[in-house]
């Protein structure tokens, strides 16, 4: 099947009571059994709702997947990963990822005894040289938040499978239009749905797929015992705005190589971030793996103060300053106070996160508008 047949119709059957199209959100909390412990496949909300059930068998589909499992927010989904692991674990992940998964790691599930363990993943043998016998979990972002850094999974897969380690792609920024990490090798993929698979900024999820039934059991008992699981109504919102995400991609790709463009050749511009300039380092593997750039950039500004970067982040009209992304209109963010203020700015600055780097989420809108908009800010 088609990528655009697919994001139309995963998940997707006629309710057989009404006829109706798309799915009914069934806003209950428990279901009547016909005697005790007999069914119709539905006991208590948490564990199950008709209307999460056909997004998570969604899910699964847009992924090239078996298996889904929605969740309230995608740092739950993130949670539960992590809830596979034990004390004494280790993690190995990419210095340069989203704030909240940093934050997630390191105040949360260090006490607990699993330690995390920083590296540049664009490099695959960086990856090989921080496993030990402990090693449980190699957690990657690409692209990254917000540095746009590339790696290559099916290499970093070559690595941790003969070893039974698991792979997890937090594959946000691309969204299965783009990339689909578990053709690539990954065991776990996990999404902020609130992003791209939303896609309309008003509504807040997370998703994980996989392939491996023993795996799909494991973080199903976390779902369900620690009970992170979206409302119906979410689960109908993102149902529909799977429907549109080949089309709303497109536009996203196509405004961002505009954009892209626009702003490295600006005479005030110091760099831009973007997989898809051929000289970017990580062009070949973004190339290989996705099926188009994406939507998502940041630069830097020659005057890099924070004030100067602080007035063009004030300065736009049609760009909203805001955290998230993957809407359909346009956004600017600044990392180092929004997104990612909670990760040290020793570390930030380590990894070349700077006080002055400007994040956009490019949205649908005309691409001429959005340029003017930023013409006026940067001046």
């Amino acid at each position: 099947m088609k990528i655009a047949t697919k994001m139309i119709h995963a998940g997707a059957t006629p309710d057989p009571s009404t006829g109706a199209i798309m799915t009914p959100v069934y806003q209950t909390s428990t279901y009547v059994q016909e005697a005790p412990g007999k069914n119709k496949g539905f006991e208590y909300a948490r564990s199950q709702n008709p209307t999460r059930k056909a997004l998570e068998e969604a899910f699964a589909i847009i992924e090239n997947g078996q298996f889904g499992l929605a969740f309230s927010s995608g740092v739950a989904a993130t949670d539960a990963v992590i809830k596979l692991l034990e004390p004494g674990d280790e993690v190995i992940c990419a210095n340069d990822m989203y704030g909240g998964t940093y934050r997630l790691f390191t105040k949360v599930f260090e006490k607990f005894g699993i330690r995390f363990i920083y590296t540049d993943t664009t490099h695959a043998a960086n990856v090989a040289a921080a496993i030990t016998d402990k090693t449980r979990l190699v957690w990657l972002e690409t692209p990254t938040n917000p540095l746009m850094n590339i790696t290559d999974i099916e290499a970093v897969a070559a690595i941790t499978r003969p070893k039974n380690i698991l792979l997890a792609v937090d594959n946000t920024f691309a969204s299965p239009y783009l990339q689909n990490p578990l053709d690539l090798g990954a065991d776990i993929v996990m999404h902020s749905v609130t992003k791209y698979l939303g896609g309309h900024s008003d509504v807040i999820q997370g998703a994980l797929m996989m392939n491996s039934a023993e795996l799909r059991e494991k973080l199903y008992f976390i779902q369900k015992s620690c009970g992170a699981v979206p409302g119906p109504m979410d689960c109908f919102l993102v149902l529909r705005g799977i429907k549109t995400l080949h089309v709303r991609m497109k536009q996203h790709c196509e405004n961002g190589k505009i954009i892209a463009g626009w702003l490295r050749n600006h005479p005030k511009v110091a760099k831009v971030y973007w997989p898809g300039f051929e000289d970017s380092p990580g062009y070949g593997v973004a190339k290989k793996q996705m099926r188009d750039f994406g939507g998502m950039l940041s630069f830097t500004l020659k005057d890099d103060s924070i004030e100067n970067a602080t007035r063009v982040l004030s300065s736009t009209h049609l760009f909203s300053l805001a955290e998230s992304l993957g809407g359909v209109e346009s956004l600017i963010n600044h990392p180092a106070s929004m997104t990612h203020a909670s990760i040290p700015r020793e570390e930030r600055l380590k990894n070349g996160l700077t006080d002055s780097l400007i994040r956009l989420s490019i949205g649908i809108e005309d691409a001429e508008d959005l340029i003017a908009d930023l013409e006026k800010a940067i001046g």
